[in-house]
């Protein structure tokens, strides 16, 4: 009983490591991303319906969580 209990908080403390990773990595991507287009207001765009902006965020959204999740997975 008590090695399904360590098997169940180890994967909960991976668990936790890998949402806590993810989210600063993609509060960071997207800063630096928001700070490198300084002429360009993104969040205005995207409230403007612009879907092309919508999409360009999406896509670094998903790929910082694709290296974050393939670097925590090994």
């Amino acid at each position: 009983m008590a090695e399904i209990f360590e098997a169940y908080l180890i994967t909960f403390g991976w668990a936790i490591t890998g949402s806590i990773s993810m989210g600063l990595g993609i509060i960071i991507a997207v800063k630096m991303f928001d700070l490198s287009t300084t002429k360009v207001d993104e969040w205005q765009l995207i409230k403007d319906n612009n879907i092309a902006m919508a999409i360009i965020l999406a896509a670094l959204i998903l790929s910082v969580g694709y290296v974050i999740g393939a670097a925590i997975g090994h």
